[in-house]
């Protein structure tokens, strides 16, 4: 069964406190995109703009910067239950996912569009997720690259028991086949933040992604 997590992705850090408390009344898993324009092409709110997270939700940190090891410190501070970076950062991602677990932190891969799992067959071998990034960087509401779901038996095949999310324009139409495609997690931006009711469009995906049988 696929877990539906909201997603954050914003430059305000007020709007960001604001949907992390809004949130955090209806689901039980967020995840938090942040960025500091080296690696994706808009900025989102900072590491120094959020408080160490509370122990009632389970918080993903979506890292986006070209030098995730810059940040180590800020982020064991945090203490997010996950910290994903991406595979196609130049820095050491061995080093890094060895603090962040000595931390008690899960360690996360984000594989962009154009990445193919077995380049980086060690470093999903060492992951506890594994995110398809099919969105575009940095923005939500983009168009979703169902194509993309081809990977997750290229990384089944690496690492049967890793943790595989999905991010990158879910939402009603199609959040059913991604969960039939056994994703794990869903992550789901505008879909659930620009509705005029996020708890009820959280719960609808959720229905939807349990149904079974023939997709109509």
């Amino acid at each position: 069964m696929a877990e539906i997590v909201p997603t954050i992705t914003t430059n305000d850090p007020n709007l960001f406190r604001q949907n992390l408390e809004n949130f955090a009344k209806f689901a039980k898993r967020i995840q938090i995109d942040t960025s500091d324009g080296s690696f994706a092409p808009t900025t989102l709110v900072s590491l120094s703009d959020m408080d160490q997270f509370s122990a009632g939700v389970k918080i993903d940190l979506h890292l986006m910067t070209a030098q995730p090891s810059s940040y180590l410190p800020q982020i064991i501070n945090l203490k997010p239950s996950l910290c994903i970076v991406h595979a196609e950062v130049n820095d050491d991602i061995n080093n890094i996912f060895a603090e962040l677990k000595q931390a008690g932190i899960e360690v996360g891969l984000a594989l962009l569009k154009t990445t193919f799992p077995g380049k980086v067959a060690a470093a999903i071998q060492a992951a506890d997720h594994v995110m398809i990034f099919a969105g575009e960087l940095g923005r939500q509401g983009g168009r979703i690259d169902m194509l993309q779901a081809e990977k997750v038996p290229l990384i089944r095949a690496i690492n049967p028991t890793v943790e595989i999310g999905w991010d990158g324009g879910a939402n009603l139409s199609n959040v059913r086949a991604l969960a039939h495609d056994e994703v794990n997690v869903i992550n789901v931006g505008s879909a659930i933040s620009s509705a005029a009711d996020p708890a009820a469009m959280y719960q609808s995906l959720v229905a939807e992604s349990e149904k079974k049988g023939v997709l109509l």
